[in-house]
C-alpha cells in the first residue's frame, strides 16, 4: 500500500472556481492538476478531487474510502471540519471517483488509500483531510483579507463565517469564488490537537443517517438503469471444480429469459497496463460459473434452477468433511518442521517441573453480510461502466480492466453503500464474475445477484487455525521459561496467514520468556478462504489468550496478575487496559455456583511495537445452569487507541465489532461434505439475535492520550473469544480449546 508521504515537496493543493464557489484538490508533485477534471460521471460532473465550497455555504467532502456502515465518510468529513471551521449542518459528503486517480495520477492515493480496511484515522489519513481543511480556510481568510484591505492574520474563521475586529462578517460562500484564485506562499501548518473544537470533543452522528432512514441510500441492490436486466449466478459447488456440461435451450423459453453465460476463468482478457492499487489479480480469479440472464431477478433465478447443468467437482471433492481437512492440518502441523515465525534463546534448555501443552482450533466461517454480493455492470466494445459495493475500490477498478481488457480510461467505477462487509467485500471476485457475465451481454446493464445460499457457498471464508501449544513454568515465578507453539493453517490463500496476534504479542517481544520457538505450516485446499474481520488474528488471540490463562491457571496465580506479570515490562496502556476492565467486571468478588469471570487482551493490527495499534481488554461475565445452559451477562472492555475522534462512533465500533467476536465464538461453524460448503441461509448457520446480546460496557478511561487516532473495527473481535472462554472455566472448570462453543458440554454438577 504505497500511501505517499505528506510533505513540501509531494504535497500540493490546487483550486479552480466552480459555480460560483471554491474547489480544492490534492496530489503529489509528479500528478497532473487536479483541476478541472474530464469526463461527466453518470452522477453529475465531479469538478473536486476533494472538497468544494457553494455559494450557499455547503462543503461536500468527496471521500475515497467505501461507507459499510462504520461511519468511514463522516469521519473524513470531521476531519476536513476540524481544520476549516465550518458549520457542521452545511455539510455533506459524497463518493469519489477512482477513474479520477487514474487519469490524475494520484490525486486520492496521495496518503489517502481508497482501500477501507477499519478506519478513517490513519496518519497519513487524517494529515490529508486536515490539510485539506486547513487550506481552504487561510484562503478563505486571505480572500476575506483582500475585500477588506486588511491583514488575514486579523480575521477570524468560525462556523462558516469570516469576521474582522471591525464587525464585518462574510460567510464562506460569498467569496469562495475569490478564495479559489488565491495562491499562497506555503500551505498552513496544522493546529496542534490539543486546540481541537471537533474531533474528540463532539459526536455527531453520520452523515448518511438521513438518506439511510428515507430510504434514499444507494446500496448495490438499489441500483436501477435504463433497460437493464438482471442475471442469477450459479459456480461449481466444489470450489476449484469445473462446468462439465449445461443445456441452454431447456430455459431459453421460460418467461423473460434472455440469454445464458458460461464464465470461464480461462478467458479473462488481462489488464492492457500494469494494474495499480491493488492487492493483486489473484484474490480475485473467478470460478467456473453459469448465469442466466433474464427481464427481472426471479425470472433468472427460477430459470437458473431449472437449467440442467452437470458439474465436474475437481480434486476438492475428496475432502469427505471439515474434519478430514483440518486433520490433514494439523498432521502436516505435527510433521514439522515449520517456517519459523520467532526464535530466541533455547528451548532445550528449560528444566521447570511444571508442564503446560493445549491444542487449539478454530474452524471456517463465513463474513455473512446482510445485503448478498450484487454488481451492476455495462460493457460495450470501447467502454465498461461497474455499479458496486467494493470495499477497495481501486481494487475494483483494476479487476474492471482486467476482465474487459479495456484501457483504464474508459472503464468508470461507482461505488455504492454497503450492507455489510467484513473483509468479504475487499477481494473482487464477485466484481469479476459479474463483468464477466456482462460482457458475454453487451450494450445493457446487467445486474447480477448472488442468492444468498450462492454467497454461503462461494464465500472467501476466515482461515481456519489449530496450534499447538507446549510451555515450562519456572518453578520459582510460575512464569513461562519456554514456550513452543506450531500453527497449521488450512487455506488457499497463504496472504492471509497473518501471525497478528500472535508472535507479534508483548508476551513475546519484553523478554520475559527467554526461550522461544514458534513455527507455522499450512495446508493447500480447494475451499477458499480470504479476510475474515481482523483476519487470523480472530483465531491468534482466542488461542493464546486461553493458553496463557491455564499457563496462569498450572502456577496457581490469579490469571488478571499473571498477565500483569508478563507485561510488567511493556507500555503502560496494556496493564491499565486489564486493571480497568477487571475493575468493572467485579473482578475479585465471590461469585454464585456455576458463574465466572475471564479476562483476555489482544492488540490489532500490530502489537510489537510501543504506543501502536489499538489494545482491547475484554472481560466476560458468564452464568451456566447444571444442565448446561450458557448465559452471557456481562461484557466489559478497556481500551487504547491512543485518541478517539468521535466517541460515539468509537463505542459503536467496539460494541459492533465485540459482538461479532461473541458470535464468532458461540455460534460459527461451516460444515463441509465432499469439498462443498453445506450451509446456504442464516436458518442453517446459527447467529446470535437481539434478544441474545448481553449488556457491553465500554470503558474510556484506560485512554492514553497518545497522538495516534488508531483502528477500532477489528480490535475489539479478539479478545472477546479467549475472555469468554476464559469465563465458563472459572465458572465449571471445564476448558474450550475449540469453537464454536455451542457444540461442547457445559453440563456440571
Amino acid at each position: 500500500m504505497n500511501a505517499m508521504r505528506i510533505d513540501r515537496r509531494s504535497f500540493l493543493v490546487s483550486t479552480a472556481v466552480v459555480s460560483g464557489g471554491m474547489a480544492l484538490g490534492i496530489t503529489s508533485a509528479e500528478g497532473a492538476p487536479t483541476v478541472p477534471w474530464g469526463p461527466d460521471m453518470a452522477s453529475g460532473a465531479e469538478f473536486s478531487a476533494w472538497i468544494e465550497i457553494a455559494p450557499d455555504d455547503t462543503v461536500t467532502v468527496r471521500v475515497p474510502t467505501p461507507e459499510c456502515g462504520n461511519g468511514a465518510m463522516s469521519q473524513a468529513a470531521m476531519n476536513v471540519a476540524e481544520e476549516l471551521q465550518c458549520d457542521w449542518s452545511k455539510v455533506q459528503v459524497a463518493f469519489a471517483s477512482i477513474r479520477r486517480d487514474f487519469d490524475e495520477k494520484g490525486s486520492y492515493q496521495t496518503g489517502f488509500l481508497s482501500f477501507f480496511s477499519g478506519h478513517s484515522t490513519g496518519k497519513q489519513r487524517l494529515k490529508t483531510t486536515l490539510q485539506l481543511g486547513a487550506s481552504a480556510r487561510e484562503r478563505l481568510k486571505a480572500a476575506a483579507a483582500a475585500r477588506w484591505q486588511v491583514p488575514a492574520s486579523e480575521i477570524t474563521a468560525a462556523n462558516s463565517v469570516l469576521s474582522h475586529a471591525s464587525g464585518k462578517k462574510l460567510r464562506y460562500g460569498q467569496v469562495a469564488a475569490e478564495a479559489a484564485k488565491i495562491v499562497l506562499p506555503k500551505e498552513p501548518a496544522l493546529k496542534p490537537q490539543g486546540e481541537w473544537t471537533l474531533l474528540g470533543k463532539k459526536s455527531p452522528p453520520k452523515l448518511n443517517i438521513p438518506e439511510i432512514a428515507s430510504g434514499k441510500a444507494v446500496y448495490g441492490l438499489d441500483v436501477k438503469l435504463p433497460g437493464m436486466v438482471h442475471a442469477a449466478l450459479m459456480q461449481c459447488p466444489v470450489h476449484g471444480g469445473k462446468l462439465k456440461s449445461h443445456d441452454a435451450s431447456a430455459v431459453m423459453k421460460m418467461p423473460g429469459v434472455r440469454a445464458v453465460v458460461v464464465i470461464d476463468p480461462a478467458k479473462t482478457p488481462g489488464s492492457p497496463v500494469k494494474a495499480q492499487s491493488t492487492f493483486g489479480f489473484g484474490d480475485s480469479l473467478c470460478q467456473w460459473g453459469i448465469a442466466v440472464i433474464a427481464d427481472h431477478y426471479w425470472q433468472a433465478k427460477k430459470a437458473l434452477a431449472a437449467l440442467p447443468v452437470e458439474w465436474d467437482m475437481g480434486g476438492g471433492a475428496k475432502w469427505q468433511d471439515a474434519e478430514a481437512i483440518y486433520s490433514a492440518a494439523k498432521a502436516l502441523r505435527d510433521k514439522g518442521p515449520g517456517r519459523d515465525l520467532k526464535k530466541t534463546g533455547d528451548i532445550a534448555t528449560a528444566t521447570g517441573k511444571r508442564i503446560v501443552d493445549g491444542d487449539y482450533g478454530t474452524p471456517y466461517a463465513e463474513n455473512a453480510a446482510l445485503e448478498p454480493l450484487n454488481t451492476t455492470a455495462l460493457v460495450t466494445a470501447d467502454s465498461a461502466e461497474v455499479w458496486t459495493n467494493t470495499q477497495d475500490m481501486a481494487q475494483a477498478f483494476w479487476v474492471a480492466v482486467d476482465e474487459t481488457g479495456l484501457a483504464p480510461g474508459k472503464v468508470n467505477m461507482h461505488q455504492t453503500f454497503m450492507g455489510g462487509a467484513f473483509g468479504r467485500r475487499g477481494q473482487g471476485d464477485d466484481l469479476r464474475m459479474a463483468v464477466a457475465v456482462a460482457k458475454a451481454y453487451p450494450g445493457k446493464p446487467v445486474k447480477v445477484i448472488w442468492s444468498r445460499e450462492e454467497c454461503f457457498r462461494q464465500g472467501r471464508y476466515r482461515t481456519p487455525v489449530f496450534t499447538k501449544m507446549h510451555a515450562v513454568l519456572d518453578d520459582t515465578t510460575g512464569l513461562p521459561q519456554a514456550m513452543t507453539a506450531d500453527i497449521g493453517y488450512v487455506g488457499s490463500r497463504p496472504g492471509f496467514h497473518l501471525p497478528l496476534g500472535f508472535s507479534d504479542q508483548p508476551y513475546f517481544n519484553s523478554g520475559v520468556i527467554p526461550n522461544l520457538h514458534l513455527t507455522s505450516s499450512a495446508l493447500p485446499v480447494n475451499v477458499l478462504s480470504g479476510a475474515f474481520r481482523a483476519p487470523c488474528f480472530n483465531s491468534h488471540a482466542f488461542v493464546l489468550e486461553t493458553f496463557v490463562d491455564e499457563c496462569a491457571v498450572a502456577a496457581g496465580i490469579d490469571s488478571l496478575e499473571y498477565r500483569l506479570k508478563l507485561l510488567a515490562s511493556w507500555d503502560k496502556s496494556w496493564s491499565d487496559c486489564l486493571k480497568l476492565a477487571a475493575e468493572k467486571s467485579g473482578w475479585g468478588q465471590k461469585l454464585p455456583k456455576g458463574e465466572g469471570i475471564g479476562i483476555a487482551i489482544s492488540c490489532w493490527p500490530v502489537a510489537n511495537v510501543r504506543k501502536n495499534g489499538t489494545v482491547v481488554a475484554a472481560a466476560v461475565r458468564v452464568a451456566i445452569t447444571p444442565e448446561g445452559v450458557l448465559m452471557v451477562k456481562q461484557i466489559d472492555t478497556a481500551f487504547d487507541c491512543g485518541r478517539v475522534a468521535n466517541p460515539d462512533a468509537v463505542r459503536a465500533q467496539i460494541e459492533g465489532a465485540t459482538l461479532f467476536g461473541l458470535n464468532v465464538a458461540l455460534n460459527e461453524e461451516l460444515t463441509v461434505k465432499d469439498g462443498a460448503i453445506v450451509e446456504g441461509n442464516f436458518d442453517e448457520y446459527p447467529i446470535s439475535h437481539m434478544a441474545d446480546v448481553p449488556p457491553i460496557n465500554v470503558h474510556f478511561g484506560a485512554l492514553s492520550g497518545h497522538e495516534r487516532l488508531e483502528i477500532i473495527g477489528e480490535a475489539p473481535v479478539g479478545p472477546v473469544q479467549p475472555a469468554l472462554g476464559n469465563a465458563i472455566y472459572s465458572a465449571i472448570g471445564k476448558r474450550l480449546r475449540r469453537t464454536p462453543i455451542r457444540k461442547a458440554d457445559l453440563s456440571w454438577s
